[in-house]
């Protein structure tokens, strides 16, 4: 017979009873965790999101309780009235908070049963994560991820105290906005009131947010929820939410060092964890040039090494090729990496073709001398001048990458990611951080035959590179910064055009006509016109900074109800069809046939990238 709390009201958390309760009645409510019995006594654990308690039923002490603890099972739901008191010795458990301390129960109300579960809510339960996200609110129930949801809203919390307290104001943005096709896909929403046209769901709040610097209000944030179409990763959902900041009369080190205070913030507020500023800065010609990516893991050594200069005089045709065709010769020296078998380099190789090289060059220094397919190509001098710059000794394996620029640093530099797991070089523990600036101000697709830009269309360039703009595009760096934790960049931004002449400009350049440009863009154009001021902002995802604080493999961890690999919600079911009713209101008719997909756009990010 299941019960009314009727006047009942909860004293305490379970997880917060303290030896300060001992000898005092206490209420508690929550969920039966496990039921054991023995002999006599029944024990439960009594769970709830701070934390576990042991519950002791007597039979001496209250028979009609004894009885109904009896009819327990995980997951009822139940309130409880009893005194706190030590636990006999000996049978303490260290390993719970309150585990010096027990509960012996005088009253106890049954508030709900539960079905038998799909899975039991433990910490290493062994279920497959389609399951855990069916029933997600079980999973929920799991203290490792109530954990993680609630040092999120410390985080949040957290974010607001600090930029509050530094003159930012909150101020939403819309959710029903312009499509403006650039990078990721839009979430497009048909309007039932203006048949044929379409909102979007935003991608960022970009265009708003240097409205509202327009407008005066010289600093904003927020911590909003945005929208993108593409392919999910680990670390992607297609919607997500970001900390969202701008500043107006500003340049690249004032963000930097107010976002740098915020980082700080919430990172001590949250795990309680003391960050030491300033984060140091690397530009984005040391960052692929060291690294091979412009999200350096600067947390191990193995950096790759420039042989252009000594591999294009050797007898070694590929290497000879990359050099006269203005390419570049790139190695890393992986140390001990002499014992790799060859299916080890044959699985490198793989990877290498994966992220565009033609193959893999390597040489294993072995007291016979250089084994390797190239050895036969390259004399004694060249191979000491080689080794002299990759610091190598017997024992250690040579990569190296001949080819664009481009692509020998992201090959070197995702095999030196790979190799740094497979070898434990990379830290489990502890966070680094790392600016990385000066990015280029834009790219050339080969596809389209145009140059795009590398953040967004309203990146200011350096003013050193004004003059660059026609003549050498691809020279001109960007007032553009990207915050890197750990290898995995959790933030980007810029310094904005504030001036409609350079805007026209990079418009100009990017291809994009005067029509274009006012139809997509109109509205912020006109406003550049009325007196803009200098501004920049930033935008982190929050998502994966909570991943990395917490530890997670996935943000799937950190984010209550998240979508599968497939943009799935497998708890609603979602997304799913709906009636004719309500596509004719909206004036859809769907095709009979699919449109084949097309390849996600990467050369061009999308308006702040986070």
């Amino acid at each position: 017979m299941l019960e009314k709390l009727e006047n009942w009201r909860r004293s305490s958390y379970c997880g917060e009873v303290s030896s300060l309760h001992t000898g005092t009645v206490v209420t508690l409510m929550g969920w039966v965790q496990r039921r054991r019995d023995h002999g006599g006594l029944i024990f439960v654990d009594l769970r709830d999101r701070e934390g576990i308690v042991q519950l002791v039923f007597n039979p001496e002490k209250n028979g009609q309780a004894h009885k109904k603890a009896h009819e327990l099972r995980s997951e009822f739901v139940i309130a409880v009235k009893g005194v706190v008191q030590k636990r006999p010795a000996g049978t303490e458990n260290t390993e719970l908070k309150t585990g010096l301390l027990e509960v012996a129960i005088d009253e106890i109300k049954v508030l709900n049963d539960s079905d038998p579960l799909p899975f039991m809510i433990e910490e290493d339960t062994d279920v497959a994560e389609n399951t855990r996200l069916k029933y997600r609110y079980l999973d929920l129930r799991r203290h490792a991820l109530q954990s993680k949801l609630i040092l999120r809203h410390k985080v949040a919390m957290s974010t607001r105290s600090y930029l509050s307290e530094s003159g930012f104001l909150e101020i939403e943005t819309p959710v029903l906005t312009k499509s403006t096709p650039e990078g990721a896909r839009d979430f497009l929403v048909p309007s039932r009131l203006t048949p044929g046209s379409f909102f979007a769901l935003p991608q960022s709040p970009q265009l708003f947010k240097q409205i509202l610097m327009i407008s005066g209000f010289d600093r904003y944030f927020q911590i909003v929820r945005c929208f993108r179409d593409e392919d999910l990763r680990s670390d992607r959902q297609p919607e997500f939410t970001q900390i969202d900041a701008e500043m107006s009369f500003v340049d690249i080190d004032d963000v930097i060092g107010v976002m740098e205070g915020l980082v700080a913030a919430i990172f001590k507020d949250g795990p309680g964890f003391e960050l030491q500023l300033p984060f140091p800065r690397l530009t984005y010609a040391e960052a692929v040039g060291r690294f091979g990516l412009d999200n350096p893991d600067v947390r191990f050594g193995m950096e790759l090494k420039d042989l252009t200069a000594i591999a294009s005089k050797t007898g070694f045709k590929v290497f000879a090729d990359a050099a006269s065709k203005g390419g570049v010769v790139k190695a890393i020296c992986v140390k001990h990496g002499a014992e790799f078998s060859r299916k080890d380099l044959d699985d490198l190789t793989a990877i290498a073709v994966s992220f565009g090289a033609k193959g893999l060059a390597w040489v294993k220094l072995t007291d016979e001398g250089w084994q390797s397919p190239i050895a036969k190509f390259l004399n004694d001098d060249e191979k000491a001048a080689i080794a002299g710059v990759l610091g190598a000794a017997k024992g250690d394996l040579l990569l190296f990458a001949a080819d664009r620029f481009s692509i020998a640093g992201t090959v070197l530099g995702r095999l030196r990611l790979n190799i740094g797991a497979r070898l434990g070089l990379i830290p489990k523990q502890g966070f680094n951080f790392i600016w990385v600036t000066e990015f280029p101000m834009f790219d050339y697709d080969d596809a389209e035959k145009r140059h795009v830009a590398v953040h967004h269309p309203f990146t200011a360039p350096m003013d050193e590179d004004l003059d660059k703009m026609e003549k050498e595009p691809l020279k001109v760096r960007a007032k553009a910064y990207d915050l890197v934790l750990n290898g995995v960049e959790i933030g980007g931004g810029s310094i904005r055009i504030h001036r409609s002449d350079v805007q026209a400009r990079v418009f100009d350049l990017l291809g994009i006509a005067k029509e274009e440009a006012e139809s997509r863009f109109g509205f912020l154009l006109e406003a550049l016109r009325f007196g803009t001021p200098p501004h920049g902002g930033i935008a982190f995802g929050l998502d994966r900074v909570m991943a990395i604080m917490t530890g997670s493999d996935s943000i799937r961890d950190v984010i209550a109800f998240p979508k599968t690999q497939k943009a799935t919600d497998m708890m609603c079911d979602s997304p799913s069809t709906v009636d004719q009713k309500q596509l004719d209101e909206i004036f859809i008719r769907l095709a009979k046939k699919a449109p084949e997909k097309t390849p996600e756009k990467t050369a061009e990010k999308p308006p702040e990238k986070a």
